[in-house]
């Protein structure tokens, strides 16, 4: 299975906790009607200038093995690497909001239009995640239809440059998915361009092979840790 899949605007539109969060400012240290214009203002341009788009592509342990070793610069031991070896199903995927809402917030930022160009940005970060949900949630709706998955399963994505997976990894990655077919293009230093763009890898199985300790050595630089909450959604 390798499918191209268009996502609806309005599906990927985050909600005003979730924007201001991502941005860093709690709810109530601003004043409500100056974050409601600015917000208003930077979805309307959201609604006018993303172009969302995902592709997904299953692969196999033995491929994605291979596609996980990449440039041989991974931490030594990481979840991941323990993880899709117990998995029932894997896919590889992207997602991308397109070049224009990127060029809109640097434009902003370039205008000293900051307070706006932070919005902008949180709204295309939250956006492009609420892509890749429901990015998971194809897999797994495919995974059901196939009869290779049952209500059991669970699916989350991980994505090189977490988790000791080394960044590099984007190369094998590419090569494999060609994420290039929906407008998205790698960059010498790994990173993707548009840059409001996600890729990984979704691991299926049940629920209990995701579970992870974030004791790791380089758990101790990760200043969020956003897997806490995504293994307790399970």
């Amino acid at each position: 299975m390798r499918e191209i899949i268009n996502f609806s605007v309005q599906d990927i539109k985050p909600n005003r906790d979730a924007i201001l969060k991502n941005r860093g400012t709690p709810p109530s240290t601003e004043s409500l009607e100056k974050v409601d214009t600015l917000l208003k203002v930077a979805m309307d341009l959201f609604y006018t200038l993303a172009v969302p788009v995902g592709i997904v592509s299953e692969v196999s342990i033995s491929e994605f093995e291979v596609i996980y070793c990449g440039e041989g610069q991974n931490e030594k031991t990481t979840p991941v690497d323990e993880i899709f070896r117990r998995a029932d199903n894997l896919a590889l995927f992207a997602v991308t909001l397109g070049e224009k809402v990127s060029q809109k917030i640097n434009e902003l930022f370039k205008l000293k239009e900051f307070a706006l160009g932070c919005i902008l940005d949180s709204i295309a970060s939250e956006g492009t995640e609420k892509a890749g949900d429901i990015t998971e949630n194809y897999f797994f709706k495919y995974l059901i239809k196939d009869g290779k998955a049952t209500a059991s399963t669970r699916i989350l994505r991980y994505s090189p440059g977490y988790c000791g997976w080394h960044i590099s990894g984007q190369k094998k990655l590419f090569e494999f998915l060609h994420p290039e077919d929906i407008g998205i293009s790698l960059g010498d230093s790994f990173l993707m361009h548009p840059l409001k763009s996600i890729s990984g890898v979704m691991i299926a199985g049940q629920k209990e092979i995701h579970y992870f300790k974030d004791n790791f050595p380089f758990c101790r630089q990760c200043s969020k840790h956003t897997c806490r909450e995504r293994i307790r959604s399970l």
